[in-house]
Formats: C-alpha cells, sequence, structure tokens
C-alpha cells in the first residue's frame, strides 16, 4: 500500500465570506500541490474541502497520514466525534451538526484509505502547514468581489 503524507489547511476572509483551501501530498519523494476556493463559505468548510480534495487526489487506496491545523477536524476523528455524531442523527449536544454534507464525504473518503490523523499548530514553525496556509490564502484573492 502507498504511504502518503497529507497536509491541509483552510482559510476565510470572513466567516462566512471568501474561502480558499490548500493541500500538499508526499509520496515517494514527491510533492503536489492543490488548491481552490468559494465565494460564500466558512472557515470549517474550507479545513474540510482541503482534506477532502487531499484525499480525493489519490487514485488508490493508501495508507495517509494527515497534518492539519484545525482542531475541528482532526479531533472529529481522534475523539470520534464523527462516530457519535452518525449514532445521533447527526446531531451534536449542542443540535444538528453543520458541514453534513462534508463530513459524509470526508467519511467515505476515509473509509477507502488507512488513515492517521495528527494535529499540528498553526501559523507556527510547521513548513508545509504554513504553505497549506499560502495556498489557500492566495486563492481568497483570486475570488472577485
Amino acid at each position: 500500500m502507498k504511504e502518503i503524507i497529507l497536509y491541509t489547511d483552510g482559510a476565510c476572509s470572513g466567516n462566512p465570506g471568501k474561502g480558499g483551501w490548500g493541500a500538499i501530498l508526499f509520496y515517494n519523494g514527491i510533492k503536489k500541490e492543490i488548491s481552490g476556493g468559494e465565494e460564500n463559505t466558512t472557515n470549517n468548510r474550507m479545513e474540510l474541502t482541503a482534506v477532502i480534495k487531499g484525499l480525493e487526489a489519490l487514485k488508490e487506496p493508501c495508507k495517509v497520514d494527515i497534518y492539519s491545523d484545525s482542531a475541528y477536524v482532526v479531533n472529529a476523528f481522534l475523539q470520534n466525534w464523527v462516530g457519535s455524531w452518525q449514532n445521533n442523527g447527526w446531531k451534536s449536544s449542542k443540535g444538528k451538526v453543520l458541514n453534513i454534507d462534508l463530513w459524509q464525504r470526508l467519511l467515505q473518503l476515509v473509509s477507502i484509505h488507512s488513515v492517521s490523523w495528527h494535529k499540528v499548530k498553526g501559523h507556527a514553525d510547521n513548513e508545509y502547514n504554513n504553505r497549506c496556509d499560502s495556498l489557500a490564502r492566495s486563492e481568497i484573492t483570486k475570488i472577485t468581489e
């Protein structure tokens, strides 16, 4: 099984507002950067989209180490929030879970791959997280008013 390292980040100008996402995939010494944006979104939707797009870029089941600064995304898996949400009909203690469409797509993708989740500190000294942030922010600047 191929081993992939995936770094992701999402950003938003206004929340909701214009948003961008960036992802970097590493395989066998090769680095691939991908990014995109949306006109009206939230930071959490962009964080989720970054992971989804990174996993969608894989052409076969892989072992994937995912690095993200989003506690929302990482803790949903490490603390099994997502399992609880599913068991409770996509409800949390605060009510209906937001971004169900993206969570369901991400769950489909995670079921294909062998995924390990890693939380990194955002806007710190992690070169690849910072690069993902830069990719996401550059996508925001491409969106016209």
